[in-house]
């Protein structure tokens, strides 16, 4: 089997076994996702989930955010753990997308990137699940597992995934099956614990590099 056999046999597996998989960080507008998941660097997704609320009822649009101080921004998002820098980058991102974007998220890696605090991983999410375009989010349960599996060898840089992903997924496939890598890496092919290969859709094929 050559690896992107391996790579379409894993899609349509993890498909029938999460057949729901979505981005599990809350939002409805793409700024909200643009903030929800700079606070997710070296933060839970659920932890991101609890303490936004609080962040928009303080401040509840671009302007407010893009106005509020950068300390107040900090006090509130600081139990997502490194508030100094991620407060800055809020601040400064909506700022950007008011002056330069006219409060509209850009739907494109190059003008995504200009950002503060937008890098590949973040830009990727928005284009897939806000506009629906091919997308490869590398975080890190996607890098683990591909290199579990045996899609990527031994390649841990996020970029050089992407890149790796890219040859092997079809555009149309990448960002839901980033999304079932997620819950898959959650549930059974874990990070902390010994994986649970006994439960796994793949375990037949897997090519087990744990």
């Amino acid at each position: 089997m050559t690896k992107k056999q391996l790579a379409l046999e894993i899609i349509e597996r993890l498909k029938k076994e999460y057949p729901d998989a979505a981005c599990s960080l809350d939002y409805n507008d793409a700024w909200k996702l643009l903030i929800s998941v700079r606070l997710a660097a070296q933060c839970t997704d659920a932890r991101v989930n609890v303490v936004v609320p609080k962040l928009y009822e303080k401040f509840p649009d671009i302007d407010a955010l893009a106005d509020a101080p950068v300390e107040e921004i900090e006090k509130i998002v600081h139990p997502c753990g490194l508030g100094a820098s991620k407060a800055r980058d809020i601040s400064a991102c909506m700022k950007m997308l008011r002056d330069v974007f006219n409060y509209r998220v850009p739907d494109n890696m190059e003008d995504l990137l200009r950002l503060p605090g937008v890098g590949r991983k973040s830009a990727n999410l928005i284009m897939g699940d806000v506009y629906g375009k091919p997308a490869i989010v590398t975080d890190t349960h996607c890098i683990r597992l591909v290199n579990r599996m045996g899609l990527v060898d031994n390649i841990k840089e996020p970029k050089k995934v992407e890149m790796a992903l890219w040859k092997l997924i079809p555009p149309d496939e990448g960002s839901d099956f980033c999304h079932r890598l997620v819950y898959h890496g959650r549930e059974i092919c874990t990070a902390r614990t010994t994986p649970h290969c006994d439960k796994c859709c793949i375990n037949d094929i897997c090519r087990k590099h744990i």
